[in-house]
């Protein structure tokens, strides 16, 4: 951990993502872009062509959208660039008047996210669909749920609280929206297939999560007590409600919610007198038993992005204990480094986390150039 505590004036790490099931991470640096294996850590591509902001893949294909960091003209922070891999060309260039500050895809949709203005495309013949007007969104918060059964788009719906305009991307149309949180939208992450949203605010101290289908339904966690910037949020992969939330955040804490005992916690409460009483977000959010924390994962004030790639459950379990689960976290941090942690939690609820992986993303090679050594 010695080598990843290390803290630099610039993160020499412009941009870092997942494709849509976890399978390789991508990051752009000022030199151009990586991608990787997530399982083997391998390095699969690299292009040096200048610096970038903004990259993001589809799936494991060979389809790249990408957007530069402004230091050179042809890679103007305002023209999206559909890349190839494999031909190492320019499929398609898309330009705007303004910055790209967020770039979403799945195999039927093209999101592009600027200040004030959200563009829907087809991702195959690149029509535009649809164009939101939007609150100013400086920071381009957004969510995407890659699922085309439940393939909903969130966006910031206020300047000065914590609401989310949940939009459906391919009926194109609002689909509801959610007040969240008292303070401004930071952080926001659907479920996979599109049923759950989770969402931290500027505070950044309670992190809720809600159904897509019905917005008034809640579950709360708290995070800390202090305020604190989240940097994300990742839900555990699942076809119904996700096992565990992730968040980082510029404390350096790694922290994992288990949303099926909160659940099992709430419908305990609510049949005694107490429970009765207090509202079930105040009871969540206080209740820390559903809530492990990995401290000094990463130096206080990094950023940092993870995923949870996969969960395990136990088949053998018992009405009276909590189901054993083991999850795989992968983090990538903005100063170059890669980990990923075996989180394990017993019968008693009863937590360890083990450093499984630990690389430097900015000095890994390629399996050619190693085997051309």
């Amino acid at each position: 951990m010695a080598a990843a505590a290390s803290n630099s004036a610039s993160n020499p790490i412009l941009c870092a993502s997942f494709n849509q099931d976890n399978s390789c991470f991508v990051i752009g640096t000022k030199d151009g872009f990586r991608i990787f294996n997530s399982s083997s850590g391998r390095l699969l591509y690299e292009r040096v062509i200048g610096a970038f902001v903004i990259v993001e893949m589809l799936y494991s294909s060979s389809l790249l959208a990408i957007v530069g960091a402004g230091e050179q003209a042809s890679l103007s922070p305002r023209r999206l660039c559909l890349f190839n891999t494999e031909t190492e060309t320019a499929l398609r260039e898309l330009n705007f008047l303004t910055s790209i500050l967020a770039v979403c895809v799945n195999r039927k949709r093209l999101i592009v996210v600027l200040q004030g203005k959200t563009f829907i495309y087809d991702i195959n013949s690149l029509v535009i669909l649809d164009t939101i007007d939007t609150v100013p969104n400086l920071k381009g918060v957004c969510a995407f749920s890659p699922s085309l059964d439940g393939c909903f788009l969130a966006l910031p719906a206020s300047t000065t609280k914590g609401s989310v305009l949940v939009y459906n991307v391919m009926d194109l149309h609002s689909h509801c929206e959610i007040d969240a949180h008292r303070s401004p939208l930071a952080s926001v992450v659907f479920s996979s297939n599109g049923m759950y949203i989770a969402t931290a605010s500027e505070h950044g101290t309670i992190i809720r999560v809600h159904s897509v289908a019905d917005a008034t339904k809640s579950y709360s966690f708290r995070r800390g007590t202090y305020p604190s910037n989240v940097f994300s949020l990742s839900f555990g992969q699942s076809i119904g409600l996700p096992d565990i939330l992730l968040a980082t955040s510029s404390s350096g804490s790694v922290h994992a919610f288990f949303l099926g005992l909160a659940i099992d916690q709430r419908s305990r409460r609510s049949s005694t007198f107490l429970g009765s009483i207090i509202p079930d977000s105040v009871g969540d959010a206080l209740d820390a038993a559903h809530h492990h924390v990995l401290h000094n994962a990463v130096a206080p004030g990094v950023k940092s992005y993870a995923v949870i790639r996969k969960v395990d459950r136990a088949s053998d379990t018992s009405a009276s204990e909590s189901t054993p689960c083991r999850a795989t976290i992968s983090i990538i941090t903005y100063n170059g480094y890669f980990l990923e942690y075996v989180l394990n939690i017993n019968h008693r609820n009863e937590s360890s986390w083990t450093l499984d992986r630990e690389f430097n993303l900015l000095t890994a090679i390629s399996e050619s150039e190693s085997n051309s050594s």
